[in-house]
């Protein structure tokens, strides 16, 4: 195994624990944490793989814009500490295992079997202006639906994170 290899699998194991421990916390602010951290142990396998510019956007608008406006939707939410509830938890866990194992074997399957996937793959580099021009000419629709379901989602957690003045406080305002 080369030294890139061993990179890779490192940064792949660092990026599926990430994952694995964002979806199973119970606080969404470490959740959001934890894909901060699986974002930025993805942009180097970008980069590892010939796409430096899709890493440094892994980087800019994920790990940095979007992992930002979810942390302020979540403040400002002020959503109750979670609680536990053990009976329930204690049996989502076996199926969850059960599907997680059928999944890895699958995976393994499929790479153990297909010749494709033992092949190395030509380098390919993402210009920044090729990247732009495919965007805005192909997908300039669904990009911009994206921003404004985006600009939504801040304006109602918004409205949802402010406080109403008491009510005995409502008339007394200058």
């Amino acid at each position: 195994m080369t030294t890139l290899g061993a990179i890779f699998y490192v940064l792949a194991g660092i990026t599926l624990t990430a994952t694995a421990l964002a979806i199973t916390r119970r606080q969404p602010v470490h959740a959001v944490i934890y894909l901060i951290v699986s974002f930025f142990s993805l942009a180097p396998i970008f980069y590892l793989l010939g796409a430096p510019f899709l890493a440094l956007l892994e980087i800019i608008i994920y790990a940095g814009a979007i992992m930002v406006l979810f942390l302020f939707i979540i403040m400002m939410l002020r959503l109750p500490p979670a609680g536990q509830a053990p009976g329930r938890f204690a049996r989502q866990w076996l199926p969850a295992l059960i599907l997680a194992s059928i999944s890895l074997a699958i995976t393994v399957w499929i790479f153990l079997s297909d010749p494709a996937g033992q092949a190395p793959l030509a380098p390919a580099l993402a210009s920044p202006l090729a990247f732009g021009r495919f965007l805005f000419k192909t997908y300039w629709y669904p990009v911009e639906l994206a921003s404004v379901l985006l600009l939504a989602a801040l304006v109602g957690a918004l409205c949802l994170g402010r406080r109403d003045p008491p009510a005995d406080q409502e008339g007394e305002k200058t």
